[in-house]
C-alpha cells in the first residue's frame, strides 16, 4: 500500500525509524561532548585572531598587525553540529514528516541541505581552527563557502526534478566551491609543516584531515550514484538512507577524534 504523496508505506515506515534513531544518536554524542568538554579545566579553545592595517609612526608606513578577538570552545562546537543533526532528524521524524516525504517523493530533501550547510560548514571550521586557521575573516570564508556548496546540492535536486538527463552544473559549481576550505586547510598544513623549527603537525588533527576530506567526498560520489542511477542508488531512498549513515559516521569521527586529541581528561 502507498501513501498518497507516493512513497510506500513500509518505506515511509522505515525512514521514520531511521530518522528517529538517528536524532538520538546524534543528541547523546552531542551531551557526551558537551559534558567532557566541560569537565576539563580550563575548556580546551583555539584562538581566533583579527588581521588589520595600522600606521606606524615610527616608519610611517602601513602595517600588517592582529589581535586576539575570541577563543573558539572546540568542545561545545563539535557538540553543535550534532545538535544541529539531532534537530533536523527530529524534525523529519516529527513535526514535518509529512512535508519531508512528499518532497522526497519528489527526489528533493530540502531539510537535509539546509541542516548540511549550518553542520557541515562548522565542522569544516573546526578541521580549520585545529589545523592552524585563525583569522576571522578566513574563518568566515570557509564557512561560506562550504555553505554554498551544500546548497549547490539543494539547487542541483530542485533543478533536476522531472529530468531524465541530468543537468550537472549545480553540481560541478559545487564541487568547484567545496575544494576551496580543504585547499586552503592543505596549504595551511604544508605551511605549518615547511616552517623551519615549528613543532611537527599533531597526527590527530593529519587523521581528521584525512579521514573528514574522504567522507566530504564520499557525499559528492553518493549524488552522482543517485544520479547515474547505478545499482541500488536507482532508488532516491536508498540514496536518502546513505546520506543519513554517511552524515552519522562523518560527525561522529570528527567529534570523537577531536576528543582523543584534544578534549580527552
Amino acid at each position: 500500500m502507498s501513501r498518497s504523496d507516493g512513497i510506500p508505506r513500509d518505506r515511509a515506515t522505515n525512514l521514520f525509524r531511521w530518522n528517529a534513531t538517528l536524532s538520538v544518536l546524534h543528541l547523546v554524542q552531542g551531551l557526551a561532548i558537551l559534558a567532557i568538554s566541560f569537565a576539563k579545566s580550563p575548556v580546551v579553545t583555539s584562538p581566533v585572531v583579527g588581521t588589520y592595517l595600522r600606521y606606524d609612526e615610527a616608519t610611517r608606513h602601513l602595517v600588517t598587525a592582529q589581535r586576539a578577538i575570541w577563543e573558539l570552545p572546540l568542545g561545545p562546537t563539535v557538540a553543535l553540529f550534532l545538535f544541529l543533526s539531532a534537530a533536523a532528524h527530529f524534525a523529519m521524524a516529527f513535526p514535518v514528516r509529512g512535508w519531508y516525504e512528499s518532497h522526497l517523493a519528489r527526489g528533493q530533501n530540502p531539510i537535509r541541505w539546509i541542516e548540511y550547510s549550518f553542520s557541515s560548514s562548522v565542522m569544516i571550521v573546526v578541521i580549520a581552527a585545529l589545523a592552524g586557521v585563525q583569522e576571522v575573516g578566513t574563518l568566515i570564508a570557509i564557512f561560506g563557502v562550504n555553505a554554498a556548496m551544500i546548497l549547490f546540492g539543494w539547487s542541483m535536486e530542485i533543478a533536476n526534478e522531472g529530468r531524465d538527463r541530468p543537468q550537472w552544473l549545480h553540481y560541478v559549481f559545487g564541487c568547484i566551491a567545496g575544494a576551496v576550505p580543504w585547499l586552503v586547510i592543505f596549504v595551511t598544513l604544508l605551511i605549518s609543516a615547511t616552517e623551519p623549527g615549528s613543532a611537527p603537525i599533531p597526527g590527530f588533527v593529519i587523521a581528521i584531515f584525512v579521514t573528514l576530506l574522504i567522507f566530504f567526498n564520499v557525499f559528492a560520489v553518493n549524488m552522482v550514484l543517485q544520479y547515474r542511477k547505478i545499482g541500488r542508488w536507482r532508488d532516491y531512498l536508498y540514496g536518502e538512507r546513505a546520506y543519513m549513515l554517511f552524515s552519522l559516521i562523518a560527525k561522529s569521527l570528527l567529534a570523537w577524534q577531536v576528543f582523543f586529541g584534544t578534549l580527552r581528561p
